[in-house]
């Protein structure tokens, strides 16, 4: 079942260690098949190294294991609630890289000092509030999507497509596993490079917002023209 979306959440994970963006167990990816209302995700502990395709569980949006023999990530229903609230999204990054975790663990947005964060993420990197006692006690991860997701209220998911969780970490998205990992591989350099930035110059302020919107439009907008056209085999 979902054999290629397995295997492509399968590799996304094992870029999440070929990035740097994980140590021992910790992290997952998963990948979403909105057509059949299926998700595919790393399971609990397992290490990178033993990690194979067949080991990808396949989850329902309601938690229940469909495939699979392990035990889903811990971090599974937060996934399922941005499945649920996001429908342009269609894989999901998690991890805990130093950089964007700092500003998490600080409860600091990462703010937008040049034209690299500008050309993946159209304005500062939210961060959400804490969990209150109840809302960990009732449904921890459940809720840590919750407050992602009330933290989004205006905010287009592909515009914006990371968060930092207060005091947890960074999670990211994307059409596609890989594209979700390639947005958390881009989040944890903007994050170093905004503490640099203000080591250099603790006076310094935000990129001018023409300049960031020129550079976030000539990459995402509807005239964008950053990369290659699909080249046709037809002259």
């Amino acid at each position: 079942m979902l054999k290629n979306l397995k295997e492509q959440v399968w590799q996304a994970n094992l870029d999440l260690v070929k990035f740097n963006l994980v140590i021992l167990t910790f992290g997952n990816v998963s990948g979403f098949d909105r057509r059949r209302g299926l998700l595919a995700i790393k399971p609990s502990g397992v290490s990178y190294e033993d990690l194979r395709p067949i080991d990808i569980l396949v989850v329902d949006l309601d938690g229940k294991v469909v495939e699979g023999k392990l035990n889903p990530s811990s971090d599974t229903p937060t996934h399922i609630e941005l499945y649920k609230a996001f429908p342009e999204i269609g894989g999901i990054s998690h991890a805990h890289s130093v950089y964007a975790t700092a500003f998490a663990q600080a409860v600091k947005e990462i703010p937008c000092f040049g034209t690299t964060h500008a050309d993946q993420f159209n304005g500062p990197v939210p961060v959400t509030r804490f969990l209150t006692r109840k809302e960990v006690r009732a449904d921890y991860e459940g809720n840590t999507g919750k407050v992602i997701i009330e933290r989004f209220a205006g905010i287009k998911p592909l515009e914006m497509p990371a968060v930092l969780v207060a005091g947890h970490g960074p999670f990211s998205w994307g059409r596609t596993p890989e594209e979700a990992v390639q947005n958390n591989l881009v989040l944890e350099n903007v994050a170093k490079m905004a503490l640099l930035t203000r080591l250099a110059n603790p006076k310094i302020t935000d990129l001018p917002g023409y300049i960031l919107n020129k550079h976030y439009q000539r990459k995402h907008g509807p005239q964008a023209y950053y990369g290659q056209k699909t080249r046709s085999h037809h002259k």
